[in-house]
């Protein structure tokens, strides 16, 4: 069988280190260095970054090594010192897996034929690169680069095919310079290609020796502390404008990551200082930087009580007005007049309560209306009673949740199919954009979003800006829910405009069911305490308390309830469908 035959075995562990017997790594050293001419290239994925190669060392008493790893533009014939980890893989043995490498020319008359033949000059096959090493022998990487008009000798190389030999050739040398400055400065072999891809072979080195944190806004994966060790080895300051800016974005994100669209200068100043260990004046220097390059933007509010400037970054800043102006649109266009088929719902309007009636008479009369409450007080109900009488106007329905959970609970409980939010917007991978937007509007009459408080800031003006006006969108959800995990909590922030109809459903309907999790939920909203009288000898609730002093009991209980108890009483899988909060990390809980 091919080495490429076998290669699937070898990109099924590329993610993850093998798995072998403590006894096998005793003749293997962990970390180590090799070098030597690469024979044949076995495998390279799409993008030519993962690969597998054969190499033949230059050490004459180890035989041919299989590399595997990070080898970004790898060719046959070239020459390689690497840095990586010795390994055992079940089936074809030793081999070497690559955390960094560097290339180097070919010495020998058979590597450097099999160098230029290998694609690195176009035009030149084997037959070209045996003639022209023919001629120049080991000097041939020296007549291309420095007096490549001589390849005129070679028998078959015109005027033409010089010029690209030396157009090509130059390439490879600002490549091969850039990819030893950049890895010289601890960057990987994927990552100095993402910065070359990026920025070029001749402008990559530069830009990162003026502006280093560049790289953290620019090329992903690579954050602000990478960048800021990057910056370090190059000699810049501590106190630079470049690293003062750059820290006042880095922490803004790092704000944003914990859910803030924006911060107060007043709170936002001292939090750059402490990061950035510099002074809160230098903190001051970097915020000006960045407001007068526009990475980030400064509002100030007439209200008193905000007397210090809100910084935002620029894209969530323009998220939120884009955002702003969407809700206004919707609530001043227009919309073709219906009337809610009350008598035709039947049975589903004697189920509705006067505050579900409510909800679904404003969601067919507003272009945006919300529907809130805590578990158990009839969402789905609401959102049931709509799909039915939306199908009753003929109007064209869409219904989508921020997750796939969400959103087969939508589905499951209307009958009606339901989608996440990226897949109604369809999300197209190669674009990095959204198909529908303000290009291309949805084309749907009626659009219920459930589960709204999960939707952070950037979500939900993608979706919003992908509405058409005269459509009747209808939000739903808990506004006592935990915000969403990105930037901004845009259900709460939708109630206290005032500007858009809001039904607030409070009577709890799952209550007869017997869920004291329902209940004891709504207490703790409303202020009060929640019921925690123990369950009485044989009833069944879904809502137990029990209180222990000793930390190791609690933890001793909790093992064999989730192992033993709550699986034989309720038929629950314990590694699947049990979850155990605990509120904190250290100790025995």
């Amino acid at each position: 069988m091919s080495d490429k035959l076998l290669f699937n075995d070898f990109f099924a562990d590329s993610e993850e280190s093998l798995e072998v017997s403590e006894s096998s790594w005793s003749s293997l050293p962990i970390d180590s260095r090799v070098s030597g001419e690469i024979l044949r290239i076995l495998f390279s994925n799409s993008d030519n970054t993962w690969s597998a190669v054969k190499m033949r060392s230059n050490n004459p008493l180890q035989p041919d090594i299989t590399l595997v790893g990070m080898l970004p533009g790898i060719q046959e014939g070239q020459e390689i010192e690497a840095e990586g980890r010795w390994e055992l893989h079940p089936e074809h043995g030793r081999q070497f897996r690559v955390q960094s490498f560097k290339a180097i020319l070919p010495a020998t008359e058979k590597g450097i034929i099999r160098y230029l033949s290998s694609g690195v000059l176009p035009g030149i096959g084997k037959v070209y690169a045996e003639r022209i090493v023919k001629k120049f022998g080991t000097e041939t990487l020296n007549i291309l680069d420095n007096y490549s008009e001589r390849l005129h000798e070679v028998p078959g190389i015109g005027k033409k095919r010089i010029a690209d030999i030396r157009e090509a050739w130059h390439q490879q040398n600002q490549h091969r310079e850039s990819l030893v400055f950049l890895q010289g400065l601890g960057i990987t072999p994927a990552y100095a290609n993402r910065i070359i891809a990026r920025y070029s072979d001749v402008a990559a080195a530069e830009v990162v020796r003026r502006n280093p944190y560049r790289l953290a806004s620019e090329i992903e994966g690579i954050g602000f502390l990478t960048a800021d060790r990057i910056a370090a080895q190059l000699g810049i300051e501590k106190n630079s404008p470049l690293r003062l800016c750059a820290g006042v974005v880095h922490t803004l994100e790092e704000l944003a990551n914990r859910g803030n669209v924006c911060c107060p200068k007043v709170l936002l100043i001292p939090e750059v200082a402490r990061i950035l260990e510099v002074p809160e004046s230098a903190a001051e220097l970097g915020l000006d930087t960045a407001l007068a390059e526009n990475k980030v933007n400064a509002v100030s509010f007439a209200d008193p009580d905000l007397a210090s400037p809100f910084i935002y970054l620029r894209r969530l800043k323009q998220a939120e007005e884009e955002l702003a102006e969407a809700v206004n649109l919707l609530l001043n266009s227009p919309l073709p007049p219906v009337s809610v088929p009350w008598q035709r719902l039947g049975n589903d309007y004697l189920r509705l309560n006067a505050q579900q009636r409510q909800a679904v008479h404003w969601a067919l009369q507003y272009g945006c209306s919300i529907v809130t409450g805590g578990p158990g007080v009839g969402k789905t109900t609401v959102i049931s009673a709509l799909v039915r009488a939306g199908k009753m106007l003929r109007l064209k329905i869409s219904l989508a949740a921020p997750t796939g959970r969400a959103a087969k609970r939508m589905t499951e409980a209307t009958g009606y199919d339901a989608s996440t939010i990226h897949r109604l917007l369809k999300w197209e991978h190669d674009q990095r954009a959204f198909y529908y937007g303000p290009e291309h509007k949805l084309p749907c009459d009626l659009l219920v979003v459930d589960e709204i408080s999960m939707l952070d800031i950037s979500l939900a003006n993608n979706l919003f800006r992908a509405i058409a006006p005269g459509t009747r969108l209808v939000l739903v959800g808990d506004k006592d829910q935990l915000p969403s995990v990105g930037p901004g909590t845009v259900l709460q922030d939708f109630i206290n405009c005032r500007r858009i109809p809001v039904t607030f459903l409070t009577e709890i309907y799952r209550q007869g069911e017997g869920s004291r999790i329902i209940v004891n939920a709504h207490a703790v909203n409303q202020g009060y305490t929640p019921d925690l009288r123990p369950v009485p000898a044989g009833y069944a609730s879904d809502f137990y308390w029990i209180e222990q002093g000793d930390p190791a009991n609690i933890a001793e209980l909790i093992s064999r309830m989730v192992s033993d108890r709550i699986p034989k009483a309720f038929g629950y899988n314990p590694m699947s469908e049990i979850q155990v909060l605990s509120p904190m990390r250290k100790g025995d809980c």
